[in-house]
């Protein structure tokens, strides 16, 4: 337990310096890093404002943000084999082409694009270690400075995922025409009244989202991908790739194995495709209502893609051991028959680190978090929680900062 408080302790003597809260460091701990991009259809109805929900929706906050500057793929046509779980050629294409695994590499090292030059600061604060002495152990190339690079290479670099979202709209829009045409209708009439047609144009657009969005629908086929960091790779990396000062030779090297870097299929899942209800949105603000199907379709999908592939699954915090709390909700699957087992962080002599179970809890039937977009203004049951409460199933002495990740099997 020593070496577990330690590692705690020594995560949040590194964040005091960014002026964090008790609960800030909490919420500080080793997580999985994603990228997340869209195939926007350019041929379908809504295809803009589908797009710029997209862009508005944040990376979900039990993951680093790993995104890179394309977030969107464009399509004139339907993805094909979109609704196949093998692998999808189309999106594999412009990963590869786009060399979208050495670019999440350099990020990883903060890589400068025209000199080379890399950093370790994202490690470091990533894998919550401490910085003088990481420093120290590179420089001294000792085994345990080797040890901590192994280890963040498996806990960190190594759990970097890319989920592409295929975004498709569903019309289900029968009985929500009334409202399209009362906007259209007071579209008219203030163009009417100020002479300008912008209005009736506007009037028009909101009209004819609002159509459509009464019964508004998507169907989202998430395709999740894994960084292949291997022991050799990174080797490779560090000794021949890693630039400091303008090292013309490494970052040339860097650039003609951009191509040895791969991302490997896990697998994909599909949204459900069900109508998200129009509670909580304002009839002058119809393009929430895309946010909000959009947004719960993905998380919904995140939480599929976590319970059928073990490897993505996610960690998080226990906010207190009396009563058992944690930030995770609803928007993360959570329910009635979850069930979640608890693990102590032990930072080892050489600076890895592990993951022991010391036991079991289950969520409390009434009070759970629906944290889901916009539940609370919708009123949801939970909605107005701020985390969710748990009872023991097995084990004891459970710890303020212990993760818990879902037992899925």
């Amino acid at each position: 337990m020593k070496k577990t408080i330690l590692t705690l302790v020594m995560g949040a003597a590194v964040l005091a310096s960014y002026g964090q809260t008790p609960d800030d460091d909490i919420m500080n701990y080793r997580r999985s890093s994603l990228y997340s991009l869209m195939v926007n259809h350019t041929d379908q109805q809504f295809a803009s404002e589908i797009k710029e929900a997209f862009l508005q929706i944040p990376i979900p906050d039990k993951f680093n943000n790993h995104d890179l500057s394309v977030k969107v793929l464009n399509l004139d046509k339907k993805l094909e084999g979109a609704n196949s779980n093998k692998e999808n050629p189309v999106i594999t294409e412009f990963l590869n082409n786009n060399k979208v695994a050495s670019r999440l590499v350099a990020r990883w090292f903060n890589r400068d694009s025209y000199t080379g030059d890399c950093d370790m600061e994202t490690v470091k604060e990533r894998g919550l270690y401490n910085a003088t002495e990481f420093d120290k152990q590179l420089a001294r190339h000792s085994a345990r400075g080797m040890a901590m690079l192994q280890d963040a290479g498996e806990d960190l670099i190594g759990n970097t995922f890319v989920v592409v979202n295929d975004i498709r709209y569903i019309d289900k829009s029968k009985g929500s025409k009334v409202v399209g045409s009362i906007f259209k209708v007071l579209g008219q009439v203030a163009a009417a009244y100020t002479g300008s047609d912008s209005y009736k144009s506007i009037g028009d657009n909101l009209g004819d989202i609002a159509e459509s969005l009464k019964g508004f629908s998507v169907k989202i086929n998430t395709f999740l991908y894994r960084l292949d960091w291997n022991p050799e790779q990174a080797k490779l990396f560090y000794q021949d790739q890693y630039g400091v000062d303008a090292d013309v030779v490494k970052k040339e090297n860097f650039e003609r194995a951009r191509s040895n870097y791969r991302l490997k299929y896990i697998g994909k899942v599909e949204s459900k495709g069900g109508t998200t209800s129009f509670m909580g949105i304002k009839e002058d603000e119809p393009i929430m209502m895309v946010r909000k199907a959009c947004q719960r379709a993905i998380d919904e999908n995140v939480v599929d893609l976590q319970r059928s592939y073990e490897e993505f699954r996610t960690k998080t915090p226990l906010l207190s051991a009396e009563p058992l709390t944690a930030y995770i909700g609803m928007k993360e699957g959570v329910n009635a028959k979850s069930k979640y087992e608890v693990l102590e962080v032990v930072e080892m002599e050489d600076g890895s680190h592990k993951y022991n179970k010391v036991g079991e809890i289950q969520p409390i039937v009434g009070q759970i978090w629906d944290n889901r977009f916009m539940a609370a203004e919708e009123g949801a049951v939970g909605g107005n929680l701020s985390y969710t409460t748990f009872k023991a199933i097995s084990g004891k002495n459970f710890a303020k900062g212990m993760l818990i990740r879902e037992i899925t099997k």
